[in-house]
């Protein structure tokens, strides 16, 4: 996990790679009066009391064309569970982030603080449906008098899982790439999104430099059932990991298929036992009211048949003080 945060923070320490984020996954009008061509990493130091800082946060400064700046920060969230107190951690590190610029004296005396823009980007399987606002946190009612001196802070969620696969390849970003390769696990599907990674980068030089580190990721997000698969190493060579790959890729789709197989056998053996066990408690219910009303009529019969085990454990009760068949089956 501390290598795979490693290597996002090197991936999104390319501006491209922010400006692309900012264009494709936050749909909103004011995007459009940001300068990105001139935004500036800022080496802000976030430690809070503790002096736990994380390396996949990070600071971007960007010009807007009213001649403002938004300052971006980005935590890049790779837990296995969505976090809670989200919207609580990003009002520590924004206040960490504002005592950082009046330290480096970045606010001037008597100016205001800027405007800052905390973004969450979240790689993990389950969906993050955690509040994105302190005050759904706050145990307040509506009415209460005391909300105007809570504080509140919200910040925008970009949840890589949460697209579709369509939504995603409708979008010619290294950013969608990204998230595509990070949640693509079938075998058929492998090879042809490297190939598309490769034509990305030959039509897009200058996002050379993150080439090698897309050749990494492509060798470490492959997994195979619960584990990494011993037969990919890591290589900074993207083409490399390609025909990699592709020699896998066969290999993983039989495996696969057979674990499938496996688990349909067994899943089948389940319904045989319960249907077993369903024709067994039928068999038993319908000689008991044989010896207590005689031949059944078809229409008992076709009732035991198709009945499901709850529903025979029930008539078997009413059998005990039932008169006629019609006591049993009302």
């Amino acid at each position: 996990m501390a290598d795979h945060d490693s290597l996002y923070h090197r991936l999104f320490s390319h501006p491209g790679m922010i400006a692309q984020l900012l264009r494709d996954f936050v749909d909103e009008p004011w995007v459009e009066d940001l300068d990105l061509s001139a935004m500036r990493r800022v080496n802000a130091k976030l430690h809070a009391d503790t002096g736990e800082r994380r390396d996949g946060d990070m600071v971007w400064r960007i010009p807007v064309k009213d001649g403002s700046n938004l300052y971006l920060l980005l935590l890049l969230e790779f837990q296995s569970t969505p976090e809670r107190w989200m919207a609580l951690r990003v009002m520590v590190y924004v206040g960490l982030l504002y005592q950082h610029l009046i330290n480096e004296n970045l606010v001037r005396p008597g100016q205001r603080l800027p405007p800052v823009l905390p973004m969450v980007l979240y790689n993990g399987d389950p969906r993050w449906v955690m509040p994105p606002s302190l005050r759904e946190l706050i145990d307040l009612p509506p009415e209460s008098p005391f909300w105007r001196w809570q504080p509140d802070m919200r910040y925008h969620l970009i949840d890589e899982g949460a697209w579709t696969t369509e939504d995603l390849a409708a979008r010619e970003s290294l950013a969608a790439l990204l998230f595509r390769l990070e949640h693509c696990r079938e075998p058929s599907q492998i090879v042809p999104l490297v190939d598309a990674v490769i034509e990305w980068f030959q039509r897009n030089g200058d996002f050379e430099p993150l080439r090698p580190l897309f050749a990494m990721l492509t060798s470490r997000v492959m997994r195979m059932g619960d584990g990494a698969d011993p037969a990919i190493r890591v290589s900074e060579n993207l083409l490399e990991v390609r025909t990699m790959l592709a020699t896998r890729a066969q290999e993983w789709q039989r495996q696969w298929k057979e674990e499938g197989l496996q688990e349909g056998r067994q899943e089948g053996l389940q319904e045989g036992r319960q249907e077993g066990r369903r024709q067994g408690e039928s068999i038993i219910l319908r000689r008991i009211l044989e010896r207590r009303f005689g031949v059944l009529p078809d229409w008992a019969r076709q009732r035991l048949s198709s009945a499901d085990t709850a529903l025979l454990e029930d008539w078997s009760l009413r059998v005990l003080d039932a008169e006629s068949l019609d006591d049993v089956f009302r």
